[in-house]
């Protein structure tokens, strides 16, 4: 009786003890189609190291269910109805949860299994959540040290290039936000080549609206591809970041630094990059903005700004495409808080770099006439360098529940130096000689940028019901002093000299505009399902060109004003904007339908002569668009968007240039608005089970009353360009792509298949004959991976292409062709923290009745790399770019009748020797007390 007395005694001090550490499950069983109770549902607590039964229950009446006494531990929650697919979840009881509410636990029948099937505890490696695919990082396998690039290469439907460019489903990715915050903003790379891998929680893909779509949940068209990282919570404190340095032979070499301080909501980055390899780290997007190069352009609210770019030379970007041999030096800071309970928010970046890029470019042309045909061979040289200064800051405030203000601003200073030195040569269809140009350009341009943007947004008492106000104010300013020195000349039939043409002026250039913007933003819900959201914008633009070219006078300086190639334009605009889109939700479908108008005032006024050129029109802007989600992993989209497309400036009275004295532009201030309407689908699935996964997007445009060219080319083949309206034929163009991808269980292979096709039809006035030309590209792929931890990864992809184009003027010469394109890599993980890495990437593009040879080259980099430390964070590495030296530049294009294939400068064979480290000390930082 003692002992048991004792036992008793013990028994009840330990559950006294334990008791503090006893836990309470609870949930609610019912089915997702038809939201029915499963009532008797059994549900199963099971130790998660080893899967034993801990205890059991089944649902009640009202599906609920709850499990009391549970310790703290690791364990799996396992649900069973019969016909119903299980669910199953890993939790994880500690000290700080006394109770884990599973709420609706949606049950999915087996009968759809094949379909669509959730699976918590078993983490699904993609989700698709209405128009965003999420990826679980831990369904990945990645190696030490690796980078956010190493663990999004292995996602189905999306191929990073060996420079970094992110395709997903078929479009490139512009933007990488870091737990959907900017991060460096403009160049998506300082992520995913510095951000540590095993930092990665989730990466979603989706495509990015407007903040008013953002708020409204209305769409308006505005979307931009993007990345998002979502940290893991314990890696959001700490230090990490890189360092590499390399150099190597032909004067080839590269430095690369990064440094990372995250302290909980708080970041702060730095990075430097030099080198001549092609790392660039440079992101432009201050050029789609006003002031790029270029003429005169619309931009959405139907406004026209002068570019700051100068017609007559091509102001250099910094942007590099391949083209030369680049020397970048760029650094740059990044900055983000949030603070006050999350209420504000601060986004800061500076970037600082340079770039020159120099190399020569040789271009084959092709000109098709409804007489024969015009061939030129052009050789260029070239000297770009830029410099270029950026800073942008985002402060966003929540004054209450219903009240944000978000304020934005940004400025840009960059000098660009530009030296291009062109020599052609033009022949008749017979090689006889038709004429030559030799030109030299020099160019210096000052550009000054700056933006302030507020969004104001309030929600109102009824839900859905908001206001919003946006306030933006721009301005630019361009400078820019250049000088042109061309000779041409023009030869007969017989080959002798018939004229020549000189040019040899100083071109000075100063272009500024300003714009003030703002639109009211109202959104009305008129049932739960059913709500209208209106707009109404005013815009005043101002712009002013003042373009003088001066002739050089006989003591040798250039003072002598050309009055028809200067002139001093001022532009004023007044824009008002409106519009209204309907959206309409209920069970699994969305659509959005409505248009917005804009009325535009436009007066331009050329000071030297004191003529004013005024004309007022309406754009027209009609959106609809349906969304059908069959499920959380399978969805439906189609859009449609029309836009009125009005003739630009440079169409209607363009700014005489004789940068070119072979091709000349003239005005047509006759011309009338044509009519873009566009349409697109995207279907995508993933079933859990198999990691299958179908992406397949699809567009179609069409333009009528569409503006097209008109080129007359004399027999001495200078070309005059003109725009006109077409009536009774509509251009177009479409787009189709597709991609599979699925688990091969046996091999443990990842296998997908992709298929390409576009095309269009444009036409052109070739000298007063109607030309039409059809421009069709094919190609399909396939693509295998295989990964062994710590042995191996292997990958793959590789497919045929098939490209048409096809003149009316000269159908008996085309450029129908075949091509040819793989890439492969190959990584092993040898002893000794040893690896071995090769990879290589072919080309084949097949001659065609126009260019009468192949082009064939295989570009194979290999490196050896050796590991130290137990973390392998130190790392030597060998490599060998281009081991064949067969990375020739090229590139090969046609349209409207002219048919043109380039050769250029680029980087090819050299060998690296580098150094990189990596440090990380997470948690390194002292938290707050």
């Amino acid at each position: 009786m003692k002992r048991l007395l004792l036992f008793f005694t013990l028994y009840l001090s330990v559950v006294c003890v334990n008791a503090q550490n006893l836990h309470q499950i609870k949930g609610r069983t019912i089915d997702t189609a038809s939201t029915s109770i499963l009532s008797g549902s059994s549900i199963s607590i099971l130790r998660a190291k080893d899967s034993t039964l801990v205890t059991f229950t089944r649902s009640i009446a009202n599906g609920n269910f709850e499990i009391n006494n549970i310790k703290n531990g690791k364990y799996i929650l396992l649900i069973c109805y019969p016909k119903y697919a299980d669910f199953v979840d890993h939790f994880t009881l500690d000290s700080t949860k006394e109770t884990v509410d599973y709420g609706k636990i949606n049950m999915s029948q087996k009968a759809k299994i094949l379909a669509d099937v959730i699976i918590k505890g078993q983490r699904a490696a993609m989700k698709i959540k209405g128009d965003t695919t999420e990826f679980d990082a831990a369904a990945y396998q990645i190696q030490p040290n690796s980078k956010v690039e190493d663990l999004i290469k292995q996602f189905p439907g999306i191929q990073v290039d060996k420079d970094g460019k992110i395709t997903a489903q078929g479009q490139t990715v512009t933007k990488v936000l870091v737990d959907g915050e900017e991060f460096f903003g403009d160049d998506p790379t300082l992520v995913t080549k510095n951000l540590r891998a095993d930092m990665v929680d989730k990466v979603q893909l989706f495509d990015k609206k407007s903040d008013q779509a953002t708020f409204t949940g209305i769409d308006d068209g505005e979307k931009t591809k993007t990345l998002n990282i979502k940290l893991k919570e314990d890696k959001k404190n700490g230090i990490f970041g890189k360092v590499d340095a390399g150099i190597g032979t032909d004067g080839f070499y590269q430095g690369q630094g990064m440094f990372n301080a995250f302290k909980k909501k708080q970041k702060l980055a730095a990075y430097g990059i030099i080198g001549n390899t092609g790392t660039v780290g440079l992101g432009w997007e201050d050029n789609n903005k006003y002031g790029g190069s270029g003429g005169a352009q619309f931009t959405d609210d139907g406004g026209i700004y002068f570019n700051s770019g100068d017609d007559d030379f091509d102001s250099f970007s910094g942007k590099y495409n391949g083209e030369g041999i680049p020397l970048a030096k760029t650094a740059g800071v990044h900055y983000d808080n949030k603070w006050n309970k999350d209420k504000e928010t601060l986004n800061t970046n500076y970037k600082i770099g340079s770039i020159r890029v120099q190399g020569n470019k040789n271009t084959l042309n092709q000109n098709n006439l409804s007489t024969g045909i015009i061939n030129s061979n052009s050789d260029q040289n070239f000297d770009n360098d830029l410099f270029r200064q950026k800073f942008d800051a985002t402060y966003e405030i929540k004054l209450d529940s219903t009240l944000t203000l978000k304020v934005g601003v940004d400025g840009t200073l960059k000098n660009s130096k530009s030296s291009n030195d062109y020599s052609t040569i033009g022949t008749r269809g017979d090689n006889s000689l038709l004429n030559t140009s030799n030109r030299k350009l020099n160019n210096k341009v000052d550009d000054q940028l700056f933006n302030i943007n507020a969004f104001l947004t309030k929600k109102l008492k009824k839900k859905g019901r908001t206001i919003s106000l946006n306030l933006n104010q721009s301005n630019t300013e361009s400078k820019s002093n250049g000088f042109l020195n061309s000779e041409n000349k023009f030869y007969s039939l017989t080959s002798t000299l018939d004229s020549t043409k000189n040019v040899d002026q100083n071109k000075i250039n100063d272009i500024s505009s300003k714009s003030f913007k703002s639109n009211l933003t109202y959104t009305e819900p008129i049932t739960k399902s059913f709500s209208v959201i209106v707009n109404y914008g005013l815009s005043l633009i101002n712009g002013n060109s003042d373009r003088k070219s001066y002739n050089k006078s006989v003591d040798g300086n250039y003072d002598i004003l050309d009055t028809q190639f200067s002139n001093d334009y001022q532009l004023d605009q007044i824009i008002n904007q409106g519009g209204a889109i309907f959206n309409y939700r209920k069970g699994k479908s969305t659509i959005d339908f409505g248009s917005k108008f804009s009325g535009v005032d436009f007066k331009q006024t050329d000071l030297y002569t004191n003529k004013a050129y005024s004309r007022n029109f309406i754009n027209y802007n009609p959106q609809a668009s349906f969304r059908y989600k069959f499920s959380q992993q399978k969805s439906f989209r189609i859009t449609y968007n029309g836009n009125t497309n009005q003739p630009s400036l440079d169409q209607i009275q363009p700014i005489r240039s004789n940068l070119d004295q072979l091709n000349q532009t003239i005005g047509n201030p006759d011309l009338k608005p044509s009519f873009r309407s566009g349409f697109n689908t995207s279907f995508n699935s993933y079933k859990v089970l198999s990691g299958e996964s179908i992406w397949i997007n699809a567009s179609y445009s069409f333009t009528s009353n569409p503006i097209i060219s008109n080129v007359i080319t004399s027999n001495g083949g200078q070309s005059i360009y003109q725009s006109t309206n077409l009536s009774g034929k509509m251009p177009s163009n479409f787009y189709l792509y597709g991609n599979y991808n699925r688990k091969i269980k046996g091999p443990d292979l990842d296998l997908g298949f992709n298929l390409n096709a576009s095309g269009n039809e444009s036409y052109n006035f070739i000298n007063s004959v109607l030309n039409k030309t059809k421009n069709y590209n094919y190609s399909g792929g396939i693509n295998l991976s295989k990964y062994k931890e710590k042995k191996y990864d292997l990958s793959g992809s590789f497919g045929p292409s098939y490209t048409t184009t096809i003149a009316s003027v000269q159908q008996s010469i085309n450029s129908n062709g075949w091509g040819w394109r793989g890439e492969a890599s190959a990584t092993a993980y040898l002893p000794w923290k040893i690896e071995l890495s090769t990879d290589g990437q072919y080309q084949f593009t097949g001659k065609t009745q126009s260019f009468s040879e192949n082009f064939e080259r295989l570009i194979w980099n290999a490196s050896i790399s050796k590991k130290f430390f137990k973390a392998e964070n130190l790392k030597l590495k060998f490599s060998g770019n281009d081991l064949l030296n067969q990375n020739i530049g090229f590139n090969r294009s046609a349209y409207n009748g002219n048919i043109t294939q380039q050769r250029y400068t680029t980087i090819q064979r050299y060998f690296l020797g580098s150094i990189i480290w990596d440090f990380n000390k997470m948690g390194g930082i002292k938290k707050e007390k």
